[in-house]
């Protein structure tokens, strides 16, 4: 990793849910600030985005927050829909706001998608109704198999990944390709940071991983989470707040349609499978550094990444074995590992 700029590292902490990254980047805030400048916590949690939306996205009492500045928490009314581009907007906002003040900013959540747009070049062409409606007619009049051919002619990556029936996409690339005059290849996101930036992830065995999810389940119970999903519908929820995990399920058993103990049952379970698409989204970039997040050392191992990073040196030789196989390729990691 080169250093850029005299802006601090941008330090994020992703991975599985319930493997204790809050805590982690809460303890990264409190030893990577400085009396001038004290670190500060962005979230790239989609659903910590709400207001009210506490319990069931295991958001961070401001109580509980050590005096750490937080930015984009309780940012959106549970009735608006979220959006990535909004989203980047407005993480990449404070950003700048936190190196303008000299200071550290400590990324964290697992929702991949939202990492992405906020630390790599990721860009979001608009839409227009026109357009979209007019490619969709001649889909429907010329057969899309017409249109994935004129997309393979000026875009043939794009054409090589969309399937040629896969309408919906189909008349996307060709909308942005319209719009902006440049391939829709030239619009998906790429694995470059913006700025400087250090990745860590937490990694946990299996078994105790689902264990965690089992206890966080449990203590979400305890702390209310069927009254506060309660009382944010009778609020008004839009179509992504019906759609979180723990909040859909126990919709459910409000509405009639489950028992408590079923809705519980399925907040476990999609719980775990969530965990497992988060390490997969995550797994999948070589950039990340992993941890164990039971290790007794892990603050202090994290802390010598940050060092690592600030000075330019990037991950050592002695390290790098642990991610890359021989022929230097990176390895995924997966839970279990």
């Amino acid at each position: 990793m080169t250093r850029t700029s005299s802006s601090p590292v941008v330090v994020a902490v992703v991975g599985p849910t319930a493997t204790g990254k809050s805590d982690l980047a809460l303890d990264l805030a409190q030893r990577l600030g400085t009396p001038g400048a004290p670190a500060e916590i962005v979230n790239a949690d989609a659903y910590q985005l709400y207001r009210g939306m506490d319990v069931g996205t295991a958001k961070v009492p401001a109580a509980e927050r050590r005096g750490v500045r937080h930015h984009l928490l309780d940012v959106l009314d549970p009735r608006e829909d979220a959006s990535v581009a909004r989203y980047q907007d407005e993480a990449r906002a404070a950003l700048d706001e936190i190196a303008g003040r000299g200071a550290r900013a400590v990324v964290v959540g697992g929702s991949g998608l939202y990492v992405r747009a906020l630390l790599d070049d990721m860009r979001f062409p608009g839409t227009d109704p026109g357009v979209r409606a007019a490619l969709e007619e001649r889909a429907e009049r010329e057969g899309t198999r017409v249109l994935h051919d004129e997309l393979a002619r000026v875009d043939p990556a794009a054409a090589a990944s969309i399937g040629p029936a896969n309408t919906r996409r189909i008349v996307r690339a060709l909308e942005v390709v319209e719009l902006t005059g440049e391939p829709f290849t030239a619009n998906l996101p790429r694995q470059e940071y913006v700025r400087p930036t250090l990745q860590i992830g937490l990694d946990c065995d299996r078994a105790v991983l689902d264990a965690r999810v089992e206890g966080r389940v449990e203590r979400m119970w305890e702390l209310g989470l069927v009254d506060e999903v309660r009382r944010v519908e009778a609020a008004g929820m839009g179509r992504t707040a019906r759609r979180a995990v723990g909040y859909a399920e126990v919709l459910a058993h409000l509405h009639g349609e489950v028992t408590e103990a079923a809705a519980r049952e399925a907040v476990t379970a999609n719980t775990r499978r969530l965990a497992r698409k988060q390490m997969g989204w995550f797994g999948r970039d070589p950039r990340v550094h992993w941890l164990d997040a039971q290790s007794p050392r892990l603050l202090d191992d994290a802390l010598a990444l940050v060092a690592e990073a600030d000075a330019g040196r990037g991950l050592p030789a002695d390290r790098r074995g642990a991610d890359e196989a021989d022929t230097g390729e990176p390895v995924r990691r997966s839970l279990g590992s």
